[in-house]
């Protein structure tokens, strides 16, 4: 009763279409949870995200779970995880997509789930990564540790926004290190970040990881 109470005056909202949830809902409601536009690439090794790395980076798969256009729900989903603190989001979205990946051939030797790392003074200001609440909702339904010590930034970077692809890649492209002391020699490493545009971040995060001689694979919650 006390909740119901508390739901006049502070209603949970869907984060995708801002309509009041049911009790039995979080984050997102259940008509989202269906309709979303989903890509479905992680049944598809030669779906258009892998594509973007031929030539460039060795990865076993990339994927996708939605689909991101200006203005539609997706955004609106990311913006709700990135801007107004709603980390939990993440972990949802985590969860549903690794019940996804479960049934696909090709993320079933994955050793280690790995998010794209935040400068510290970039964490600081936000509060949380959004990737690594991604990340530990995979974690979950996949049953594979998340690790966030093993992937470091090294220097903050300037935003992507707006910028081009060869920017996009100068911009990040030695700024990650990896730890010393944790040995991913020949593991498969789940790199996973909240949007993939152009791929540079992705790409340097992955060169630095493909020292160790690892294989990689990439999700992330959307693709523009």
């Amino acid at each position: 009763m006390f909740s119901d109470f508390i739901n006049l005056f502070f209603p949970r909202l869907c984060a995708a279409c801002n309509e009041a949830l049911l009790k039995n809902e979080a984050e997102i409601c259940l008509s989202c949870i269906v309709n979303l536009p989903k890509t479905n690439f992680h049944i598809n090794k030669e779906n258009p995200l892998n594509k973007i790395f031929w030539g460039r980076l060795d990865v076993e798969i990339v994927a996708a779970y939605y689909f991101f256009n200006k203005g539609n729900k997706v955004q609106q989903l990311l913006h709700q995880l990135k801007y107004k603190g709603a980390k939990q989001l993440g972990e949802k979205i985590g969860v549903l997509y690794g019940y996804e990946l479960i049934n696909s051939p090709f993320f079933k030797d994955i050793d280690y789930i790995v998010p794209v790392p935040l400068h510290p003074k970039k964490l600081k200001k936000r509060g949380y990564n959004q990737s690594e609440w991604f990340a530990n909702g995979l974690s979950q339904s996949l049953n594979v540790a998340c690790n966030t010590s093993l992937l470091y930034r090294k220097v903050d970077s300037a935003t992507q926004t707006k910028k081009s692809r060869y920017n996009r890649w100068e911009n990040v492209s030695e700024i990650f290190g990896i730890a010393d002391h944790i040995d991913i020699s020949n593991k498969h490493i789940l790199l996973v970040d909240d949007v993939i545009t152009t791929g540079a971040t992705i790409e340097a995060c992955a060169k630095a990881l493909k020292i160790k001689n690892t294989k990689i694979s990439v999700v992330t919650i959307a693709c523009a």
